[in-house]
């Protein structure tokens, strides 16, 4: 079973939410306290499973609807994805893949993992 583990940071709090093999899967921005921190573990565990899939990495993709996980390429050409939440904000983002079908796989892990993951607390 995955968790969410909520982390205080230089800047304010964040959350990364882990698979149940401890791997890191996605990363959330950093907010300004623990409370707007746990909103958006509540928004990922609302959107995630929902969430249409937008691919951007081919030609003419059509633009999905919000909640939407987007899959997209980086500038080093590794496949990456983030959850746009039903008003477009970002609130989670995965890890660079050297494969689509690894990214495709960390987003089915983040709708597996995200529904019923327990959130805990890590020390800096």
């Amino acid at each position: 079973m995955g968790k969410f583990v909520i982390r205080k940071t230089a800047t304010g709090v964040k959350f990364n939410l882990k698979a149940g093999n401890g791997e890191i899967i996605g990363v959330s921005e950093v907010y300004s306290g623990e409370a707007a921190c746990r909103n958006g573990i509540e928004s990922v565990r609302k959107n995630a499973p929902q969430a249409n899939l937008e691919d951007q990495t081919v030609a003419d993709f059509q633009p999905a609807k919000h909640p939407k996980f987007e899959v997209y390429t980086d500038k080093a050409g590794e496949f990456r994805f983030r959850l746009k939440a039903g008003n477009g904000e970002i609130i989670l983002t995965g890890e660079g893949y050297k494969a689509k079908s690894g990214c495709l796989n960390g987003i089915e892990s983040v709708r597996k993992n995200a529904t019923d993951a327990d959130v805990t607390e890590e020390d800096a």
